[in-house]
């Protein structure tokens, strides 16, 4: 199962430095029955984009929680490739968009498991940044901070293979 695990730059340099993702649980996204059935699509390239699309959104939170004002404001995105018994579907948090998709990946995940790596470009900074800012907002209503939330999938993720690493941290 492909599975993608959502990080911050900060994250994606210390899963570099110890050569996994984490020893698990690790919440990440993936193709599950609920995201099916919210993007009503049997075309699983759509539906692994959707999944991807779910971890950016995760990211985003991350780097909303992140305390590091210097650290770059960028979506990190690790595809991995984990056995489908490692992958459990995640709490079932009810109609909650950012729960679509969700899975725990049990056990470590070696960052040599990783297929592929998505990271904003460095122009998305300053849009991703000030939709970190404003996510509690868009979470409590406010149709203005959605709107700069928004803003954010404006910007594609830049797809990086592995051995691009060490030029990414």
């Amino acid at each position: 199962m492909r599975v993608y695990v959502p990080l911050t730059l900060s994250g994606l340099a210390e899963a570099h430095r110890a050569g996994e993702l984490g020893a698990g649980p690790l919440v990440a996204y993936a193709v599950t029955p609920a995201l099916r059935e919210w993007y009503r699509s049997d075309d699983m390239e759509e539906l692994e984009y959707a999944a991807l699309n779910r971890a950016a959104l995760a990211s985003l939170r991350l780097l909303a929680a992140d305390a590091d004002a210097g650290a770059a404001r960028r979506r990190v995105v690790v595809a991995a490739d984990v056995p489908d018994a490692a992958a459990e579907p995640g709490p079932d948090r009810g109609t909650d968009p950012a729960a679509l998709g969700e899975v725990l990946v049990a056990g470590p995940l070696p960052l040599a498991k990783a297929a592929a790596v998505h990271v904003d470009s460095a122009d998305a900074e300053a849009d991703v940044s000030a939709a970190a800012e404003a996510l509690a907002a868009a979470d409590g209503g406010d149709d203005d901070a959605r709107s700069v939330v928004d803003g954010a999938d404006d910007h594609e993720l830049l797809w990086y293979a592995t051995q691009e690493l060490p030029n990414l941290v």
